[in-house]
């Protein structure tokens, strides 16, 4: 595996790790404010409030916004889909518990992914789906399976 590789790995990694962190203050958001959906707004307007600094200290320039007229209608879903995983992430994970939450989520996000990838759906590659993926998309299933055996009542709970 290249170096470059590795630390693009570890990257996702990291960005995978801090998004539990998300759920539980953004849960108790939403409850403080009476809503899900304000938790999500407020969350939101706080992610705008991180990048606009970042923006400026970076120096980047302003958008190109006279590209958007030829740009693929669908380029707008990410901000659809982000508001809707943070509502879900509001909403659910406080009833599944940081684990069980994520579990199902990066579940949901593999067979999104390999679906995306067989037909190179929103501007990836294609990627076909090979069986050694589709033996990894097997196993995540397999743990979240495994993560949520007593929530789906295929195991007792532990006696205390």
């Amino acid at each position: 595996m290249q170096t470059n590789s590795l630390f693009l790995i570890l990257a996702a990694i990291v960005s995978g790790a801090v998004v539990p962190f998300q759920a539980g203050p953004n849960a108790i958001l939403g409850r403080t404010l009476g809503h899900p959906l304000w938790g999500t707004l407020i969350s939101l307007c706080v992610s705008l409030a991180c990048i606009l600094p970042v923006i400026v200290l970076a120096r980047v320039g302003a958008p190109n916004l006279s590209n958007l007229a030829q740009a693929p209608r669908w380029i707008w879903i990410g901000g659809i889909v982000g508001a809707i995983y943070v509502t879900s992430t509001l909403m659910l994970a406080p009833k599944l518990g940081a684990a069980g939450f994520i579990t199902a989520a990066i579940a949901g996000q593999m067979l999104a992914s390999i679906i995306i990838d067989q037909w190179g759906l929103v501007g990836f590659p294609q990627k076909p789906v090979s069986l050694l993926r589709l033996a990894g998309l097997c196993l995540i299933f397999l743990g979240l399976v495994v993560m949520q055996l007593q929530a789906l009542g295929l195991k007792p709970p532990a006696s205390s």
